[in-house]
């Protein structure tokens, strides 16, 4: 029961900081969190002057009762998964903060940040797993 209240304090905290002072282009979507404390959809723009300029994302963010302990699950959902070196088709995102590099100190803002980061840097729209013919693609699934 603490666990789950500290979690829920946790939570509450980085809402309210996600409202007050998002990162550029970045929404959390009201809606999703009516419905789950433990599932966000952020709203997502592409960076002005990046490849991704005015495309519009979502993410998903999913936290486990382990968090912030574990990283909380981040992958792009919705119509528009963005073409980039780092992100699968089906939205799963590469990025070392969201494993082996997650520290308990970083929050859903820093994440945010380092999504941001990765696509505003990003030079080429190469994607990942996207020059498998559909038909064999569908033979392989991609868990975390």
């Amino acid at each position: 029961l603490a666990i789950m209240q500290n979690l829920l304090k946790r939570l509450q905290k980085e809402l309210l900081a996600l409202q007050n002072d998002p990162p550029p282009g970045m929404t959390l979507n009201e809606k999703s969190v009516q419905n789950s404390i433990t599932q966000w959809i952020v709203d997502m723009e592409g960076a002005p002057g990046t490849l991704y300029e005015g495309e519009k994302f979502q993410l998903l963010f999913k936290f486990s009762s382990r968090y912030p302990f574990d990283s909380p699950q981040v992958m792009f959902t919705g119509e528009n998964i963005p073409v980039h070196p780092h992100v699968y088709s089906n939205g799963h995102i590469c990025l070392s903060i969201l494993t082996e590099d997650w520290s308990p100190a970083l929050s859903v803002q820093s994440v945010c940040l380092s999504i941001i980061s990765m696509l505003s840097s990003c030079k080429e729209k190469v994607g990942l797993f996207r020059i498998i013919p559909d038909s064999i693609s569908s033979s392989f699934s991609l868990s975390r």
